[in-house]
């Protein structure tokens, strides 16, 4: 009976011994929260659990962030980030502002913030998009969170205005600059973020290349659509493990080395 604990006893320390040892995959930025994926949510928080995936679900306005809290008290693979998208810019400051301070102990980052020209608008002006991404900035300084930056056609802007915020914890999501851009992006010590377009993109595989490997991340940006090998797929958070797998050939690595670097710059990011 002995040797039957013993060897019982032996077993138990080894699954908990693998279950620590375990490579987490992390999504860097995905919308959960989106109608897009309100009927299959549940599914998608079993299949997270089943891939070993944690998400950074990031939000647009003040109603998606309290949909991702909600998600975030589902599951502990959601790791909940609010904020303002530029492209709601012209909603009041003052709720998401309340939000952050009542829930600052329960967020894992603020966003998804940042600029776009694209939203430029009579209601919502580069005057608007400046405040609340600037208001944002300061509330994660505050409370010492990352933040994930939405940067199209707006790099230079982003860059001028963040040598004023300390960007140890801050990401470019979606990196589509120029090879200046990123070099700048690498010194001021910023995250950069690669998506299921690396798999076809060769401008992005070059991109990637040039990255510093202590600051890249991955993620699926979903609900977005891909073309080519996606079909016009909306992005699932199942993605992840093809862009890591592209990404461990484009450095020449293999896929559980790039797995295990992904995973500790994704700690890195959120301060975890």
């Amino acid at each position: 009976m002995s040797e039957k604990i013993s060897l019982r006893n032996r077993f138990i320390q080894t699954i908990l011994r693998i279950d620590k040892e375990m490579t987490w995959y992390f999504d860097s930025h995905i919308h959960l929260s989106d109608p897009a994926y309100d009927t299959d949510i549940d599914f998608l928080l079993k299949q997270m659990e089943y891939l070993q995936i944690k998400a950074c679900c990031v939000s647009m306005d003040y109603n998606n962030s309290l949909k991702t809290l909600e998600l975030a008290e589902k599951s502990k693979l959601v790791l909940p980030f609010i904020g303002i998208h530029p492209e709601c810019a012209n909603e009041e400051i003052e709720n998401i502002s309340q939000l952050i301070e009542s829930n600052h102990d329960n967020i894992s980052g603020i966003g998804e913030i940042g600029l776009d020209p694209t939203y430029v608008s009579e209601n919502n002006n580069t005057e608007k998009q400046n405040h609340v991404f600037e208001k944002l900035l300061s509330y994660a300084e505050k409370y010492d969170k990352p933040v994930s930056i939405h940067s199209r056609k707006s790099l230079d802007d982003i860059f001028e205005i963040m040598t004023s915020y300390n960007t140890k914890h801050s990401l470019l999501h979606w990196f589509d600059g120029s090879k200046k851009q990123l070099q700048k992006a690498m010194d001021m010590g910023f995250f950069v973020s690669y998506g299921p377009v690396l798999i076809y993109a060769n401008d992005k595989q070059t991109l990637l290349s040039k990255t510093d490997e202590s600051q890249i991340l991955v993620e699926t940006d979903g609900p977005v659509r891909f073309s080519r090998c996606f079909e016009m797929k909306s992005g699932q958070i199942s993605f992840i493990p093809s862009v890591i797998f592209c990404a461990s050939k484009i450095l020449g690595k293999s896929f559980d080395e790039m797995a295990s670097l992904l995973e500790k710059n994704s700690k890195s990011f959120l301060g975890i």
